[in-house]
């Protein structure tokens, strides 16, 4: 198992919060996106630190802007 950063997590919950509120399945998401199901479920999950060309997608995807996925810096610590 991977070790989730807790900034990753935020970003994930995050992601799968965006993406349910547009009403898709993880797997019919993916598929949008053009990602794997299982590298998407990782993503949610923080086991990720996922690269930006990734988040563009899914930025396009949700139709929003990549700051979107993200949230507040304050309540993200990198240390």
């Amino acid at each position: 198992m991977r070790k989730k950063h807790p900034a990753l997590i935020k970003v994930g919950k995050k992601i799968r919060e965006l993406r349910k509120e547009k009403g898709f399945s993880q797997e019919d998401f993916a598929y949008e996106v053009g990602l794997d199901r299982t590298y998407m479920g990782s993503v949610e999950r923080g086991e990720r630190n996922i690269a930006a060309i990734n988040l563009i997608r899914i930025a396009k995807t949700l139709k929003i802007e990549v700051g979107a996925l993200f949230p507040a810096t304050k309540l993200l610590n990198v240390d």
